[in-house]
């Protein structure tokens, strides 16, 4: 009896299937999530009574957005070719001189279809014609103008910068923007070029004077990073993203924009850990902390559709800084109101426009 054959056959067979395993186990984090997400979904959503059961508790509200998550459909959220894009503003929040003025703008745009996150970052400090003052007002201007009027102003301000719609907004308040990442258990951020500020704010001490000191010495702190991979918590992360008046490169907004991106890859991360994912006591204290942190017009079903396609996009973010050569810093005269600002080096945004429609 000829088992050379057969031997071939089986010896094949057990190729494939160590082919297969390791691909499993490689994604082994990402199948389990999925299968007790879908189990959530059916004890929820079955005719045993688990919900009534569990009717008021945390693990009912979990598993209420563990339905959610699954079921809702992406038609709920406003798009343009497959994509929703969203206007993400930082403001100081209480504490801070101006707490209105929204020093972190970024655009970001979610592909629904394959899911994907694009990511870029604004100077503050560019110039609004319409407004006659910095793009960082704009939030702020809204608002005086007329109840709730800052997030519609500050979407329409960022459409004429970019060319794109901006279908929703998203302000983040920095006070509680330490909540959100202690209750992460922290983020590991990786420090790309070390820097030195001696003139951090210390917030509540806007107005100290400070016994007299005619430097004021006493309003700030020294805060150091260096280069490297760190473990920050939320006061570590807050100091880094608005650390502003560093020596060299690390003092500008440019290099601002591009730390605020490094702490938001970092918590993405954080927030799609196993870590996270298997712990809905974390899941729901990240969901109060964010909730209580932000201002938005995204609605409740808006935002459970776009944690599913950032869970699904997985590691597919890219992030960008606007490119220095778009924009050039004029000289400081009354057309500006005496004040640094940035203004685009074209004359109009088409080049801008142009840019952002290459890239997203």
């Amino acid at each position: 009896m000829d088992t050379s054959h057969d031997t071939k056959k089986l010896s094949k067979s057990k190729l494939v299937f160590s082919k297969l395993k390791r691909k499993f186990l490689k994604n082994i984090w990402f199948a389990r999530s999925v299968i007790i997400l879908l189990v959530l979904v059916v004890l929820f959503v079955s005719g045993i009574g688990v919900g009534k059961l569990l009717s008021g508790t945390p693990l009912a509200r979990y598993m209420t957005l563990a339905s959610d998550f699954a079921f809702l459909p992406a038609t709920n959220l406003a798009s343009i070719s497959g994509k929703t894009n969203i206007a993400v503003l930082g403001k100081g929040g209480q504490g801070h001189d101006a707490p209105d003025l929204t020093d972190t703008v970024m655009f970001a745009s979610i592909d629904l279809i394959n899911p994907k996150i694009q990511l870029v970052s604004f100077p503050r400090d560019i110039w609004v014609p319409d407004l006659r003052a910095k793009l960082n007002s704009a939030y702020y201007w809204g608002n005086q103008k007329q109840e709730n009027g800052g997030l519609p102003l500050a979407k329409s301000t960022i459409e004429q910068i970019t060319g794109q719609p901006v279908h929703y907004a998203v302000v983040i308040d920095f006070s509680g923007f330490k909540d959100i990442i202690d209750n992460m258990g922290g983020i590991e951020v990786y420090v790309e070029n070390s820097f030195i500020d001696q003139e951090f704010p210390i917030p509540g001490k806007e107005n100290d004077l400070c016994g007299g000191d005619k430097t004021f010495a006493c309003r700030y702190e020294s805060i150091e990073f260096k280069q490297g991979l760190q473990k920050m918590d939320g006061e570590t992360a807050l100091k880094f993203v608005r650390s502003r008046h560093a020596d060299g490169d690390e003092g500008t907004d440019i290099a601002r924009s591009a730390r605020q991106q490094s702490v938001i890859s970092a918590m993405k991360a954080k927030l799609l850990s196993k870590d996270i994912l298997f712990h809905p006591a974390k899941v729901l204290a990240v969901a109060n902390a964010v909730r209580s942190s932000i201002e938005t017009d995204l609605t409740d079903s808006n935002l459970v559709v776009l944690a599913r396609v950032v869970f699904f996009a997985k590691d597919n973010l890219t992030t960008y800084v606007l490119p220095q050569e778009l924009l050039q810093v004029p000289a400081i005269t009354s057309k500006h109101d005496y004040q640094y600002v940035f203004v685009p080096t074209a004359g109009t945004w088409e080049d801008v426009h142009k840019w952002v429609k290459a890239n997203f």
